[in-house]
């Protein structure tokens, strides 16, 4: 069945522009509505333009942008090579190949990783290699060549969140040796020579931060059961003539609070953002900036992630979450925030600066990630992942907020979207319910192609920020202490319950999906 009416086109473009966004089903393409053609199919039949090869192929994952000897430098996680990353750089608008063949910069401590490489003033690279986790110097116009000792044991000693000394040739690392055990330190590593424990002690450190004067070191640590999300500490430390660390004294956190990402200014100030307030906010030398009540950061999943940056004009640039979006704002030296031309989406602490320009690896609701440089306020993008959707065919995310017995729970529903199908009038869409992984971590509004693989078949999303998730505060995120599988799950059938009652799916025939904790959380709603 075919529809050609106008009227139809024109009486749904009314409706939709009188409604709320998450009231109307998707959005057709009404010029293509005017003046060609839509075939009429039960929502869950309709011809989709992403095929399920698409998917499963991925597109280049882009990640770690690095300022450093003038130039930007980031990460591509290549499918097509079998997963490898590779280190690449922009010269002239040019993108090119750093890392060479053979080599796989990513690093397995913690399992999770990150914080794989990073770049001297000279251009000299230094990375983690994969196969071996041996940390590798890669000088310009050289090789590689491993500059840590052996291991007892194949890949029994890891590296991480590498950061060059200044006007030196050391590195300092989170190393995570695997014995009977699995101890972790923070390192100093200078090629030729046996590392030099610079802290020991805790069960697990990060972001260990070098001032510009090079004369004090920041770190975090933590220990088991706590997750750095949950009680971090942020230690700092002065660094004698041989770079030993001397008095040691403990600045901000402990068993209630969650820091995350120490970093030094060029005057030597300690910024970092701590959610003490009950939200990831940021803070100079101990005291707040710009205070809000959202989170600023979001978890450490992985190493090296970086959620503010500090400009040479003493402004800041800083993340927001808002409805789950994380938005950039440029912070002036009075405290004062305005938003940035970045398109509205996450980047999950992808951020760089050499002090003038800033580059950020962001996604937006109908873009996949893409490496944009941000000059003078002017944003350009350089680099994209490489498959995106035509626009029209595109279902973007909507933030929703249903209720729950713990209260207010948040989500993003997609409805079904086609530019060439109408379901027959009357009909509803079936429902795909999403349960992200973590369980401590959150769903993202960007472009994502599972996702889009439904709705542009008929079906319609709804992909759940379950109690727990981050992004809405320490309370939100504690929702789910001694309550997972309950909550979660709860929470997931509350989404679909909630979108059907509103009249926007069919009851009556609903799916949930998840990998990892989502995994678990799909098992205990079918379950239970």
């Amino acid at each position: 069945m075919v529809l050609r009416r106008a009227d139809a086109c024109m009486t749904e473009q009314y409706a939709c522009s009188h409604n709320h966004a998450i009231e109307g089903l998707a959005s057709r393409n009404i010029v293509r509505c005017l003046t060609g053609a839509m075939t009429v199919a039960p929502y869950g039949t309709w011809t989709s333009p992403l095929a399920s090869t698409d998917v499963a192929a991925g597109s280049i994952g882009l990640d770690l942008p690095r300022f450093a000897a003038g130039h930007l430098y980031w990460l591509e996680m290549r499918p097509q090579e079998g997963g490898r990353y590779v280190i690449v750089r922009l010269e002239d608008d040019n993108v090119v190949d750093v890392l060479p063949a053979g080599f796989n910069a990513r690093s397995a401590v913690h399992e999770y990783g990150g914080g794989s490489y990073t770049v001297d003033e000279h251009g000299t690279v230094f990375f983690v290699n994969w196969d071996d986790q041996h940390i590798y110097r890669l000088a310009p116009g050289g090789a590689p060549q491993a500059i840590t000792p052996e291991p007892p044991a194949p890949r029994a000693w890891r590296y991480a969140d590498l950061q060059v000394i200044p006007d030196t040739e050391a590195l300092i690392a989170v190393r995570e040796r695997h014995g009977e055990e699995v101890e972790n330190d923070l390192v100093r590593i200078t090629p030729d020579e046996e590392p030099v424990v610079l802290a020991t002690g805790y069960d697990f450190y990060s972001s260990p931060r070098i001032a510009p004067t090079g004369d004090e070191m920041a770190w975090l640590s933590w220990n088991q059961p706590d997750m750095p999300w949950d009680a971090t500490e942020l230690w700092v430390a002065d660094l004698d003539e041989s770079l030993n660390p001397t008095a040691r004294h403990r600045v901000a956190g402990g068993l209630d609070e969650s820091i995350v990402q120490p970093e030094f200014d060029e005057a030597g100030n300690l910024w970092w953002v701590s959610d003490r307030t009950g939200f990831w906010n940021l803070y100079r030398e101990g005291r707040p900036v710009a205070p809000v009540a959202a989170d600023c950061a979001g978890p450490t999943w992985t190493f090296g992630r970086t959620y503010f940056a500090i400009l040479d004009d003493g402004s800041a640039v800083m993340t927001v979450v808002e409805e789950g979006f994380e938005r950039l704002y440029r912070l002036d030296a009075a405290g004062a925030r305005t938003p940035m031309a970045v398109p509205k989406g996450t980047h999950r602490g992808r951020l760089a600066t050499d002090g003038r320009r800033m580059a950020v690896i962001s996604g937006a609701v109908d873009e996949l990630d893409t490496v944009r440089l941000v000059v003078d306020g002017q944003t350009k993008a350089i680099k994209r992942s490489t498959l995106d959707l035509d626009p029209a065919s595109v279902s973007p995310a909507k933030p929703i907020t249903f209720p729950t017995d713990d209260g207010p729970t948040h989500a993003f529903f997609y409805a079904p979207r086609n530019p060439e199908f109408e379901a027959p009038e009357g009909e509803k869409p079936p429902l795909v319910v999403f349960s992200h992984g973590g369980p401590t971590s959150a769903t993202r509004p960007d472009l994502n192609l599972a996702i889009q693989f439904w709705t542009t078949r008929g079906f319609a999303v709804v992909d759940v920020n379950y109690s727990g998730s981050t992004g809405y505060g320490r309370a939100y995120r504690q929702r789910l202490r001694t309550m997972w599988g309950i909550a979660d799950t709860r929470d997931c059938v509350s989404a679909a319950r909630y979108l059907a009652g509103r009249g926007l799916v069919d009851p009556d025939r609903m799916a949930i999906r998840g990998g990892s904790a989502g995994g678990y959380t799909t098992l205990a709603a079918l379950t239970f």
